[in-house]
């Protein structure tokens, strides 16, 4: 037998509460909370000596409690018959002051300014739905009657956004100060109560109208109050505490290592995102000891876009390897100010215990881990906003290897990297040190001004550029027959041009064209990035597929190598490189026409449908018979390097010594270069892995 409201419409029909209290008889169904859970923010805004009308009374014991402790002089109304009678029979002997109506909270009659306080639980939200809502704004307007000034409705409610909505606006037109809390409900046991917070209402009469509305919002019954200038940022903050209660619900209740759930904390005065927070179970076959019930793990600041700590698989892998039944991972955001890890620690402990495992004994002391004991380093060094990609910043960050980066970052998407350049100081131009990839203890913070820091030129960042140069193995480049033999690169998508830029320094006899849609990435290649064009390195602003087609209608251009590396802003596609126009059969015909006859196609493709994918690998195999892929290491991109000759290699596993040696002659010309930089990057190893589609 159910005796919850099928549909929200439910709460608000006389008939649906007089069927719940005929089945539910003796028992009260605290709906909102018990006495224990409201009492301490009733207290504070209801005097014992005020004359109080409780507003649709339900058989809650609520109004029976407030009487036992001193509330002589409360008015109880409902508009069912049955409870009224009921209640008048529960309470004639042992509380006779205490009496129950039958009355229409929305036609009382009572008399204008007669009660100082009104106590609603549930009845607005009840209402809400009915009529559009006009039957809630006649109560709510009835309520503003029959209290006096200085008077307050106290409305305990979930807070559904039409319903907090409707009655804080029509507060706020009548010029009332309207505040807030929200009550995390810690009573009962976990299992048997509301995932959903319980919120309290309060709303204040005053003499004269606030010209401007105070509008407040509370955490728990003492919260200091946060003020708020519109009635949308108080809806904002209401929705962000009901998922969190949700959230926290979910995980205080059970544990799933397939799911790694997020939230998002923001700063309580800018309301600006300050941690993202994502919680790894461990699966339930680890080896796990039994005192390691949960860990923080913060993120070093730069590093949050890491395979390892913003993927799906790295996630559950540091999990595993941190050895704890719940790993909660912390970002911090950019644009925020961190002091250390003390100050980290200090500011989350109260959230993030709320997050610990069912079963996790109390006084548990919950260790916060990271790498080196370092919040890492970040400074943002530009901002600003282009029409085709939206806002973007520029930042330089600390790596988990000691070294410094440069990015840029499009903020729709602000876990991907655009871009990334390592940083040398300008007064020392040449850099020898090969790229660590083991993680060592970072090193303090930088005291050089950007203004001091240039981009090294000779190393490649993104392991899929330095794939697609180490392909140029497949066309002899370094050989020595083909010692004075120009190779002519057209590349679509600059981003900071670090990969074009790494070609027209170390590529001997290279020209290369650049297609770049956006003219503000151009600039900012230019200005945060190195990027200097020449007569060997141009650039073309448009749409790279007109320039496609463009070339094919002139004839003439051809090139040894076309490459597509440019990113799809559309997120819906299981494909965010390239976008899927780039990889239809007439594009891809028009690409096949403008090769040289021993040219190659090379396409950086980041594609998580494998349906798709193989979709893609099926069209460009119509064209160019000769594939070669070389899959990434901890990412989604794949290389795939695309001819119309016959394959260097013979399987997947091994290079054959044909290869192997053109490796060696790259290898030789890219170091042979008069750059101020040394090229960081090993051919053999982007070479070894490669597969015959």
């Amino acid at each position: 037998m159910s005796l919850l409201p099928r549909t929200a419409e439910e709460f608000s029909s006389a008939e649906y509460w007089e069927r719940f209290f005929k089945k539910r008889g003796d028992k009260a169904f605290e709906w909102y909370g018990d006495y224990n859970s409201l009492c301490g923010v009733l207290h504070k805004y209801i005097k014992v000596q005020d004359q109080v009308l409780v507003v649709g009374c339900g058989n809650s014991e609520l109004s029976e409690q407030l009487y036992d402790v001193g509330y002589k002089h409360l008015t109880n109304i409902d508009i069912s018959e049955t409870v009224v009678t009921h209640m008048n029979q529960r309470n004639a002997e042992r509380r006779p002051g205490l009496t129950f109506q039958q009355v229409d909270a929305t036609q009382t009659p009572y008399e204008d300014a007669c009660y100082q306080a009104a106590l609603d639980k549930g009845t607005l939200d009840a209402m809400a739905s009915e009529e559009e809502g006009a039957l809630a704004r006649n109560m709510l307007t009835e309520v503003g009657r029959v209290l006096s000034v200085g008077g307050r409705y106290v409305c305990v409610t979930l807070a559904q956004e039409s319903v907090i909505k409707l009655a804080v606006e029509h507060f706020v037109q009548l010029g009332w100060a309207v505040r807030l809390h929200c009550l995390q409900g810690e009573s009962g046991k976990e299992e048997d109560s509301f995932s959903l917070p319980v919120f309290v209402l309060v709303c204040t009469k005053f003499r004269q109208p606030m010209p401007t509305p105070i509008l407040e919002m509370c955490l728990g019954e003492d919260g200091a109050p946060t003020r708020l200038t519109q009635v949308s940022e108080l809806l904002s903050a209401v929705r962000e505490h009901q998922a969190y209660s949700v959230l926290r619900k979910k995980l205080r209740t059970g544990t799933d290592a397939s799911s790694n759930l997020s939230l998002t904390l923001c700063h309580t005065k800018t309301g600006l995102p300050r941690y993202t927070l994502t919680v790894q179970d461990c699966s339930p076959g680890a080896k796990v000891q039994r005192s390691n019930h949960f860990a923080i793990f913060i993120v070093p600041q730069g590093s949050e876009t890491a395979w390892l700590y913003c993927s799906s698989e790295g996630q559950k892998q540091l999990a595993a390897s941190a050895n704890f039944r719940r790993l909660v991972i912390v970002a911090m955001h950019r644009n925020q100010e961190y002091t250390d890890m003390q100050a980290v620690q200090a500011e989350l402990s109260p959230m993030v215990m709320d997050l610990a495992p069912p079963g996790m004994p109390a006084n548990q002391q919950v260790p916060f881990l990271s790498v080196g004991g370092d919040l890492g380093w970040r400074e943002e060094v530009s901002r600003g906003v282009s029409e085709l990609s939206g806002e973007y910043c520029v930042e330089n960050v600390k790596g988990e290897d000691g070294e410094l980066y440069r990015r840029l970052v499009f903020l729709s998407n602000a876990a991907l990297v655009q871009s990334e350049s390592r940083l040398v100081s300008s007064k020392t131009t040449s850099s020898h040190k090969k790229r660590n990839k083991k993680k060592t203890k970072p090193a303090a913070p930088p005291t050089m001004s950007s203004s001091s820091l240039s981009v090294d030129s000779g190393f490649l960042c993104c392991a899929h550029h330095e794939v697609m140069v180490a392909g140029l193995t497949v066309l002899g480049v370094g050989a020595p027959e083909s010692k004075d033999v120009p190779v002519s690169v057209l590349l679509v998508g600059l981003g900071g041009g670090g990969l074009p830029q790494f070609l027209r320094d170390f590529v001997p006899n290279v020209t290369v064209e650049v297609v770049e849609l956006d003219a503000v990435v151009l600039e900012v290649a230019k200005e945060w990035f190195g990027f200097r064009p020449d007569d060997r390195l141009t650039v073309t602003l448009g749409d790279g597929l007109d320039r496609i087609c463009a070339l094919e209608k002139e004839g003439g251009c051809l090139f040894d190598v076309i490459m597509f590396d440019v990113d799809n802003k559309d997120c819906t596609v299981g494909m965010s490189c390239p976008p899927a126009a780039f990889v239809e059969t007439s594009i891809l015909q028009k690409v096949c026409s403008l090769l040289t006859p021993r040219g190659i196609f090379m396409l950086n493709l980041v594609c998580r449908d494998s349906a798709l994918t193989n979709s893609v690998l099926q069209r460009i195999s119509t064209l160019f018979p000769s594939i070669l892929s070389r899959k990434i290491e901890g990412e989604v991109n794949e290389v795939l390097l695309c001819s119309r000759g016959g394959n260097e290699a013979s399987d997947g596993a091994r290079i054959p010594q044909s290869l192997n040696q053109a490796a060696k002659n790259l290898q030789s010309a890219l170091s042979s270069s008069r750059s101020d930089h040394r090229p960081h990057i090993d051919i053999a190893e982007m070479l070894k892995d490669l597969k015959v589609e």
